[in-house]
């Protein structure tokens, strides 16, 4: 038994330091594997996917070494299985990007299908696509998807719709390929940017990121290289919410506020007093909140992996907030058991329609997803009384050090693993 133990009411106050992005950790790892030279990541979340992926890539025959907690070299030179499975690696969504990088560098892989969260369908038909336009054949079979190209060829490639997973994959492979690859409506996310930047130091040619036309020009070789991952924007709009929805004053540190500003907007529609400086964000919520209207959408808009956390705090606003989830379809699985803390939210189709209550109350609740169970978190916080949430594994698939990071800011949280060490929680908070 895992869980988290919340004392709510205490509104959040101080700093905190936000770490490396989970997103773009998970295939710059990957990409990793397309030089036989040493490379050398810093900034490296230390959380489940992170490790999981790791594991994989020692298991095909990866050499690596974990300098410190977030300091990791990796050397591909020894690879010698291009078949990634297992139970742990296909529970996570990021198990795929190994396609794109084997598939490169070898010209053959073959990966299970991946999992991760159930907030939807998350399709790799744009990545086949772009793998066979590369000039690779594609076969899904058991379970496992294989790709393998005699030789790949640089190809005019356009996304029917936008993704963040297509543009990745189809960007390592063609880093590799003959010849010029061009992507056309290509995601834009900061992740994205901050692979093609890693490949480049790699010696990749790779001109566009950020923009929705990305152009490459295949290289016959990568080489070693030492690479910073940038924050985690998504770590850090977590802590912005969570500062709204506790009426607290809260300074997240070492992040890039241009990734912030979709989210930094809202807040301060809704009536936060929102201040940037170079590497920092501070929310403060001093005065009652009012509602709004959000759609998630491709960055830079609105994040669908902030979704729930805007969701949790409008429900704490003034007034009828109307929430539109327009990338995965089953993001609002948490609506059940926010309604159970006291929560007026009334979910049509993919709208979420959300009158503000003056206060949540304390439930034991599930945690249904990584981004929903941070949001209960949240919810949890904010609350009057006692939380108890389940199934934290899912949070913990992305946020390091959670629990600590809330204490220094004051909140009453602990992670519990018995019913004695749940009492002695109920013992401590009175």
């Amino acid at each position: 038994m895992e869980q988290y133990a919340i004392n709510g009411g205490n509104p959040l106050v101080g700093e905190v330091e936000i770490g490396g992005a989970k997103n773009a950790a998970l295939p710059i790892l990957a990409a990793s594997l397309m030089t036989d030279e040493t490379v050398l990541i810093e900034n490296m979340p230390d959380v489940r996917d992170t490790n999981i992926l790791l594991d994989a890539m020692a298991g095909i025959g990866t050499h690596v070494e974990r300098i410190d907690r977030h300091t990791v070299k990796t050397n591909g030179s020894l690879i010698h299985d291009l078949t990634v499975n297992g139970d742990s690696v296909k529970k996570i969504r990021a198990s795929y990007y190994f396609l794109g990088a084997l598939l490169g560098k070898y010209k053959k892989a073959t990966v299970v299908l991946p999992g991760g969260c159930d907030i939807g369908c998350r399709a790799i038909d744009q990545h086949i696509k772009g793998f066979k336009a590369l000039g690779a054949t594609v076969e899904i079979a058991h379970g496992m998807i294989t790709a393998e190209a005699s030789h790949l060829c640089g190809a005019h490639i356009y996304l029917d719709v936008v993704s963040v997973g297509a543009t990745i994959n189809i960007m390592m492979a063609a880093a590799l390929a003959e010849g010029r690859t061009t992507i056309e409506n290509a995601a834009k996310e900061p992740h994205v940017v901050d692979l093609a930047n890693f490949l480049n130091s790699m010696g990749a040619n790779i001109k566009g990121a950020g923009t929705d036309v990305i152009r490459i020009r295949g290289v016959e070789r990568l080489h070693k290289t030492e690479y910073p991952i940038i924050p985690d924007q998504i770590e850090a709009g977590t802590f912005m919410f969570a500062a709204a929805a506790t009426h607290g004053d809260v300074t997240v540190k070492n992040v890039i506020p241009k990734h912030l500003e979709s989210i930094s907007a809202k807040l301060s529609e809704i009536g936060c007093e929102v201040t940037e400086s170079d590497d920092a964000v501070r929310v403060v919520a001093s005065r009652p909140l009012k509602h709004t209207q959000v759609k998630t959408l491709p960055y830079p808009g609105f994040p669908t992996d902030m979704q729930p956390q805007i969701a949790v705090t409008l429900g704490l606003c003034c007034g009828t907030s109307i929430v539109t989830e327009s990338i995965f379809e089953n993001r609002f699985r948490y609506v059940d058991e926010l309604i159970r803390m006291g929560a007026s939210i009334k979910v049509e189709g993919n709208t979420a329609i959300i009158d503000g209550v003056s206060r949540y109350t304390g439930a034991s609740i599930n945690a249904p997803d990584l981004r929903a169970g941070a949001a209960l978190v949240i919810a949890a916080l904010a609350a009057e009384g006692m939380s108890v949430i389940d199934d934290i594994r899912y949070i913990e698939r992305g946020y390091e050090d959670f629990p600590a990071k809330l204490q220094s800011l004051g909140a009453q949280i602990e992670k519990v693993e018995s019913e004695r060490e749940l009492q002695k929680f109920r013992l401590k908070i009175g």
